[in-house]
C-alpha cells in the first residue's frame, strides 16, 4: 500500500463511479438531514445571543419535562462546539509536541499540568474573563461553559495524537523521507491516517468525559457567585437539590436517548470510515454502517466535492509549498540554542514556582501545606486502586471488542452509553445508597471516580487492538501461538502504547473526578471524603484563592510526578521496544 493511498482522507474516494438517477431517495434523505441540522444549530445557537449583564439573574431552570428537548439540544451544541475546539487544539498542540524537541520539553509537561488541573480550577479563572470579553451577552457565559467542557475533552485527545505520532512505523517514516514529502504532505498522507483510529476512539471517550462535567459547566458556582445555563447538566443539578426522583428519571432517559442518537448519527459513521486507515497489508472484514451506505449512495456529497474540490486542492498545494521537507541533523548552533532554551525555561519555571509558594505561604501557612499534601496521598491511593481494577477488568474486554468487528457493532452502543453517560447523573442515587447503608465516602468515592474514569482505559485498548494489523494476527494464528504466548508476543506489545495513553488519561480523569466524587450531596445532606478533590471543591465554592492555588498546585505535582516517574518511562518503552515496524 502506497503513501498516497494513506492520504485519501476524503469520503468522496469511497463511492463508486456508477451512474445514479438525477434525484434519488438517498439524495432527498441526505439533503433533508443536512437542512435539519443547519436549522437546528441556527435555532439553538441564537439562544446564546440574548442580553445578560451580571448581577442579572438568569431565569431558573424549570423541572418541567417538556423543556428537556430544548435543554438537551443546547447541551449537545455546547458539547460539539467544545469537540471542534478540542480537535483543532489536538492537531496543533500534539503535532508541535511530537515534532519539535524544544517544544516537547515545554508542551508535554504543560499538558500533564493542564490535565491535572480540575475543571473548577479553570472555571475560577475563566468565568469572569469570558463574561467581560462578551460584555452584555449570554455568549460570555456560554463560552465559559464550552471552555469548561473543552478542558474535559482536549487533554485525552492530545495525548493520543502525540503518542500516535511518536510511534508511526519506521519504514513509513523512511519512505516519507525518501519521497521528500513536505511537512504538510507528511501530516495528511502519513501521520493523520496512522493516528486516526486511536484519535476517533479517544475523541469518542473524550466526548463522554465532557458529559461528566456538564453539570459543573452549566451550573457554575465559583467565587461566591452562582451562574446557571439552561441544559441537561443544570437540570440534573436542580433536580438533585429538589430531591425530585421524577425529574431525575426524565433526565436520565433523555440522556440515554441523546447518547444513542449521537452514536448512530456521528460516532458509528466515524468509526466505520476510520477503520479504512488500519496499517495492514491483508484485507480484513470491512465495517459497514447504514448511514455511511446512505451517504455513499447519495450524489449530493459528490456535487459538493466538485465545487469544493478545487479549493481544497489549491490549499493543499499552498500548504505543501509553505512547509518544505526539513530532514537534517542538528547543528552546533542548534545545540547551543537548546542550552539557552533550557536555561530560560528553568528560570521561568523557578520564578513561577517561587511566586506561587510565596502566595500560598502568605495566605495559609506551612502547616496547611502539609495537611493538603496528606489529603493528596489519600486521593492518590484511590487513583491507584482504580487503575489496577480498570486494567484487570477492561483490558481483555477491550482487546476482544477491538479484534471482532461483529462484537464491536453489538457492544459499541453499550460501551458508548456506559462511557458517555455522565456518572454524576447517578451520584444522587449513589449518595442516597451510601446514606442508607452507612457507607463511608472515603470508600464510596472510589466507585464514583471509577464510574467516570475507567472508560478512558477501555477506549484506548479498543483503539490499540483495532490498530494491530490483521496480517500479524493471521501470522500468529498460523504459527500456532496459544493465548498466553499471543498476549506476550503480539497483543501486549501491540496495545501497550495505547494502554499507557489510556492509563495516563484515566489517572488524570480520576484526579479531576475527585472534585465531584469526594464531596456529594442529596438535598440538604452532604457527604465528604478526606481527599484533595473535596479540599479544592470547598475552596472554590468559598472563593478562597490561597487554598485554590494550593490544592490545584498539589494536584498538578502529584499528577506530573506520576507522569514523570511512571508513565514517561513506559511511553519510552512503547516507542522504542513495542513499536510496529
Amino acid at each position: 500500500m502506497t503513501l498516497s493511498e494513506w492520504g485519501k482522507i476524503s469520503a468522496f474516494s469511497l463511492r463508486s463511479a456508477e451512474k445514479r438517477p438525477a434525484l434519488s431517495l438517498a439524495d432527498v434523505a441526505v439533503g433533508l438531514g443536512v437542512l435539519a441540522l443547519l436549522y437546528g444549530v441556527a435555532r439553538v445557537g441564537a439562544e446564546s445571543f440574548v442580553r445578560f449583564s451580571p448581577p442579572e439573574v438568569i431565569p431558573a431552570v424549570s423541572l418541567d419535562p417538556r423543556n428537556l428537548p430544548n435543554y438537551a439540544a443546547r447541551s449537545t451544541l455546547r458539547m460539539f462546539a467544545a469537540l471542534v475546539c478540542s480537535t483543532l487544539f489536538t492537531f496543533v498542540y500534539g503535532y508541535a509536541a511530537a515534532r519539535s524537541r524544544r517544544a516537547e520539553r515545554v508542551l508535554v509537561p504543560l499538558l500533564d499540568i493542564l490535565q491535572s488541573v480540575p475543571v473548577l480550577g479553570f472555571l475560577s479563572i475563566t468565568v469572569t474573563a469570558f463574561i467581560a470579553l462578551f460584555r452584555g451577552s449570554l455568549l460570555g457565559l456560554e463560552a465559559a461553559a464550552v471552555f469548561a467542557i473543552f478542558t474535559g475533552q482536549a487533554w485525552n485527545m492530545t495525548f493520543s495524537f502525540y503518542q500516535s505520532l511518536r510511534t508511526v512505523p519506521r519504514e513509513l517514516e523512511e519512505m516519507s523521507e525518501l519521497y521528500r514529502l513536505s511537512k504538510w504532505e507528511r501530516f495528511t498522507r502519513l501521520e493523520l491516517p496512522a493516528a486516526v483510529i486511536g484519535l476517533v476512539w479517544n475523541a469518542m471517550m473524550s466526548f463522554g468525559g465532557g458529559w461528566f462535567f456538564l453539570a459543573a459547566s452549566e451550573a457554575i458556582s465559583v467565587l461566591n457567585h452562582q451562574y446557571t445555563l439552561p441544559g441537561l447538566g443544570s437540570y440534573v443539578a436542580e433536580a438533585t437539590a429538589a430531591q425530585d426522583f421524577h425529574a431525575l428519571g426524565w433526565a436520565i432517559a433523555t440522556m440515554i436517548f441523546v447518547i444513542l442518537l449521537i452514536d448512530q448519527l456521528f460516532w458509528k459513521p466515524l468509526v466505520t470510515l476510520a477503520d479504512r486507515y488500519k496499517l495492514e497489508l491483508s484485507a480484513g472484514e470491512e465495517r459497514r454502517f447504514w448511514l455511511v451506505d446512505l451517504w455513499r449512495a447519495s450524489s449530493l456529497p459528490e456535487y459538493a466535492g466538485k465545487v469544493a474540490g478545487p479549493v481544497f486542492a489549491w490549499v493543499d498545494r499552498l500548504l505543501s509549498r509553505a512547509t518544505p521537507n526539513g530532514v537534517g541533523t542538528p547543528s552546533k548552533a542548534s545545540r547551543s540554542g537548546d542550552l539557552i532554551f533550557n536555561i530560560a525555561l528553568a528560570a521561568i519555571s523557578a520564578a513561577l514556582l517561587f511566586a506561587a509558594v510565596r502566595f500560598v505561604l502568605e495566605g495559609v501557612g506551612a502547616r496547611e501545606i502539609g495537611r493538603a499534601a496528606l489529603l493528596g496521598l489519600a486521593t492518590l491511593a484511590r487513583v491507584i486502586v482504580l487503575l489496577a481494577f480498570s486494567t484487570l477488568v477492561w483490558t481483555p474486554i477491550g482487546v476482544a471488542i477491538g479484534f471482532s468487528p461483529k462484537l464491536a457493532r453489538v457492544s459499541q452502543p453499550v460501551v458508548q452509553i456506559l462511557a458517555s453517560f455522565p456518572a454524576n447523573f447517578l451520584f444522587p442515587f449513589a449518595t442516597l445508597g451510601f446514606i442508607r447503608l452507612g457507607v463511608s465516602l472515603n470508600w464510596g468515592s472510589i466507585l464514583l471516580m471509577a464510574l467516570g474514569a475507567q472508560w478512558y482505559l477501555l477506549f484506548n485498548v479498543i483503539g490499540g487492538a483495532q490498530g494491530i494489523p490483521n496480517d500479524l494476527r493471521e501470522m500468529a494464528a498460523g504459527i500456532g501461538l496459544r493465548r498466553g504466548r499471543a498476549w506476550e508476543k503480539l497483543i501486549g506489545p501491540g496495545i501497550f502504547g495505547s494502554w499507557v495513553t489510556g492509563a495516563i488519561t484515566a489517572s488524570g480523569g480520576a484526579w479531576n473526578a475527585s472534585i465531584v466524587s469526594e464531596i456529594v450531596s442529596w438535598g440538604n445532606t452532604t457527604l465528604k471524603a478526606d481527599g484533595l478533590g473535596a479540599y479544592i471543591s470547598e475552596a472554590t465554592a468559598k472563593g478562597d484563592w490561597p487554598r485554590i492555588v494550593l490544592g490545584v498546585g498539589l494536584m498538578s505535582i502529584y499528577v506530573v510526578g506520576m507522569n514523570r516517574l511512571v508513565w514517561r518511562p513506559l511511553y519510552d518503552i512503547a516507542q522504542n521496544k513495542f513499536r510496529l515496524g
